[in-house]
C-alpha cells in the first residue's frame, strides 16, 4: 500500500513539474540565455579549479599533472606583503559595502520623490551610464583629471600635485570612482523596490498628518530593508575580491600607489606577470571563492536568526 502511495506522489509530482513547464515556457524561453551564460562562464570552468593543487607543465593535460597538495597556496600566506594586500582588500570592500547601502538608496529615494516624471527618468538614465564605461576609458578620464603637467586639478591654478606618485590622496579618489560608477547600477533596484511599496501606505501617512521625511523614515527605509540585506549578503561574500580595472587601471599601475592599491587581484596579476604560474593564481581565486563562499553562509546565518525573513534561504 505504501509502495503505490509513493508512487503516486511521484505521477503526481512529475505531472505537476511538466504542466509548470508547459504553463510557463515563455519565462523558461526568456531566462534561457542568462541560465547559457552562468553555464558557460560560471560552472564549466569550475573545472580548472584543479589547478590550484597541480604543478603546471604544458606537455601534459590538466588531469595529467602531479598533484602538489596545498603548495600553490604558500604564495598567499608566506609573502611578506600579504598582511597589508588583506588588509586593503576587506577595508576597501567595507567601505563600499557601506556606501552601497548608503548613496544608491539616497538616489533611489531622491528620484522617486521627483514630481516631473520625465526628468526623473533622465537623472535615472544619466545616472546608469557610468556603469557601462570601462575602467580603461576611466583611467584617461583620471588622467585627465590628476596628470602632472596637463591634468585639470594642477591646471586650476593650485600648486600642482604629482597624484600618481602621492599615496594618500588615493583611497578617497578610488572610492569615489567606485561610487561613480557603481551607484547608479544599484539605485535601479532600490528604485524598483520602491516603486513595489504599496501607495496606500503614503496615503494613509498623509492623512495622519506624516511628513515626507516621516514617510520615508517610517515606509520606504523599512520597505527596502529586505533589499538592502539581500544586496550586504552578497557583498559579503565578495569581501576579498577587488575590482581589477578600479584598483589596477586606474592608478594606472603606479608602483608608487601600491601600499593603497595592492589588492588581493592587483597582486595576484603582479605576481603572474612575474612568475607567469596559473597554479598560483588559480590557489588565488579558489581561496577568494572558498572564503566568499563560507562568508555568505555565516552572514546569511545571523541574519537568519536575528530576523528569519529576512534571510536569504
Amino acid at each position: 500500500m505504501r509502495k503505490v502511495q509513493t508512487a503516486t506522489k511521484q505521477n503526481e509530482k512529475k505531472t505537476g513539474f511538466i504542466k509548470n513547464i508547459r504553463n510557463n515556457w515563455q519565462f523558461l524561453l526568456m531566462a534561457m540565455p542568462g541560465f547559457v551564460q552562468v553555464l558557460l562562464f560560471s560552472y564549466l570552468p569550475m573545472a580548472g579549479l584543479i589547478l590550484a593543487f597541480k604543478s603546471i607543465d604544458y606537455s601534459k593535460s590538466i588531469f595529467e599533472m602531479d598533484w602538489v597538495g596545498f603548495k600553490n597556496f604558500e604564495f598567499l600566506f608566506k609573502n611578506p606583503d600579504v598582511f597589508t594586500v588583506l588588509r586593503n582588500t576587506i577595508l576597501y570592500n567595507l567601505v563600499f559595502i557601506i556606501a552601497g547601502a548608503t548613496v544608491p538608496v539616497a538616489i533611489a529615494i531622491g528620484l522617486s520623490l521627483l514630481r516631473n516624471k520625465r526628468m526623473a527618468k533622465v537623472y535615472h538614465g544619466v545616472g546608469f551610464l557610468p556603469y557601462f564605461i570601462s575602467w580603461v576609458i576611466i583611467s584617461y578620464l583620471a588622467v585627465a583629471l590628476f596628470d602632472y603637467r596637463l591634468g585639470i586639478l594642477n591646471n586650476m591654478g593650485m600648486e600642482p600635485v604629482n597624484w600618481y606618485q602621492t599615496p594618500k590622496y588615493w583611497p578617497f579618489i578610488l572610492v569615489f570612482f567606485h561610487i561613480w560608477k557603481s551607484c547608479g547600477y544599484n539605485a535601479v533596484i532600490y528604485y524598483a523596490a520602491i516603486k513595489g511599496i504599496d501607495s496606500e501606505l503614503y496615503e494613509a501617512a498623509a492623512i495622519d498628518g506624516a511628513g515626507v521625511g516621516r514617510q520615508i523614515w517610517v515606509i520606504t527605509v523599512p520597505s527596502l530593508k529586505p533589499t538592502i540585506i539581500m544586496m550586504a549578503i552578497l557583498a559579503v561574500g565578495k569581501i576579498l575580491n577587488a575590482d581589477f580595472g578600479l584598483f589596477y587601471n586606474v592608478p594606472m599601475g603606479s608602483g608608487a600607489l601600491l601600499p593603497v592599491t595592492n589588492v588581493l587581484d592587483v597582486f595576484t596579476y603582479n605576481a603572474l606577470k612575474l612568475n607567469g604560474d596559473i597554479a598560483m593564481s588559480s590557489a588565488s581565486g579558489f581561496f577568494q571563492s572558498i572564503v566568499g563562499f563560507c562568508l555568505v553562509l555565516i552572514t546569511n546565518y545571523i541574519v537568519r536568526r536575528i530576523d528569519e525573513s529576512q534571510a536569504l534561504f
